[in-house]
């Protein structure tokens, strides 16, 4: 699944060669933090699957290393949808029952900087990982896998809304879910990206760490909880172009309250997540939609 934060900054940025560039490439990531929750480790046994999630983005401040806004004038609505698809087999590895998946987002993005506005619908960047691994046993579920984001999204440096990053991503990834017998879910998934060079604008975003996170109750067919993410850039980023210096770390903490019911081979969860403690990126709430089938 791409970003949902689009490199929104970033043709404003090399127009005016002067500004610093704080945090990633226009302040935004690969991964759209907080996709994932209930059951995050927990990888379903073997068949095919459908998920699709809908995603309602909306943030009027960038705030900048201090916390505080960094732009007089900043607006980003993001709407996308995202298919997954995903192929479990009985074929065993390490252990763990192999898995493969794909994400496809169509995405529409606004954006507003002072003095600029671009809106774009298109085609973003398409995720792959041939090989997921999970584990599982009575209470404890475990997976493991490496995304690729391929850039293969509407991308131009000129403009001010691209809802491709432009540029090759690869993700480590770890989930774990405890579930008691009782019901409770805690669940995380853990994710370090490794941003390989935007050859369009000579710019290497830096390395990032960061988790979704759930705690939910299961009452029968319907788990309630809270859930969210925190992210944290570890790196700083490196710009060969001319006049443009780097600065600043992104970091970004979000939290809210989520709802699951599943029906026979489907499952519902809706979410709800505000970005607090934000640093060098844009500050903004989350609405999500997921809709999951085996078929």
């Amino acid at each position: 699944m791409k970003t949902l934060l689009s490199g929104c900054l970033a043709s404003l940025m090399m127009l005016t060669l002067a500004t610093p560039v704080h945090a990633t490439e226009g302040g935004g990531g690969a991964y759209p933090n907080g996709a994932e929750g209930f059951m995050a480790g927990a990888v379903p046994p073997p068949g095919n699957y459908l998920v699709d999630y809908v995603l309602y983005y909306s943030a009027d401040t960038f705030n900048g290393p201090d916390g505080n806004s960094a732009l007089p004038v900043f607006d980003l609505q993001v709407l996308a949808n995202v298919v997954r698809l995903i192929h479990v087999s009985e074929t065993k590895v390490f252990g763990g029952f192999w898995a493969a998946h794909v994400f496809i987002p169509i995405m529409d993005l606004d954006v507003t900087v002072p003095g600029m506005n671009d809106r774009k619908t298109a085609l973003g960047d398409i995720i792959v990982d041939p090989m997921v691994l999970s584990w599982h046993s009575k209470n404890w579920h475990a997976a493991a896998g490496l995304d690729i984001f391929i850039p293969s999204g509407s991308y131009d440096a000129a403009d001010l809304a691209n809802v491709s990053r432009g540029y090759w991503t690869l993700e480590p990834v770890f989930g774990c879910t405890y579930m008691s017998d009782g019901g409770l879910d805690v669940s995380a998934k853990f994710m370090y990206d490794f941003n390989l060079e935007n050859s369009d604008t000579d710019y290497t975003s830096g390395q990032e760490l960061h988790a979704d996170y759930t705690v939910a109750q299961r009452f029968g067919p319907c788990s309630i909880g809270v859930g969210g993410y925190y992210y944290q850039q570890v790196t700083d980023d490196e710009c060969d172009t001319p006049g443009v210096s780097v600065s600043g770390k992104g970091k970004a903490l979000a939290v809210g309250p989520q709802i699951k019911y599943d029906a026979g081979k489907m499952s519902f969860i809706a979410k709800y997540q505000k970005e607090v403690e934000t640093e060098n990126r844009p500050e903004g709430e989350a609405v999500w939609l997921k809709f999951i089938c085996a078929f």
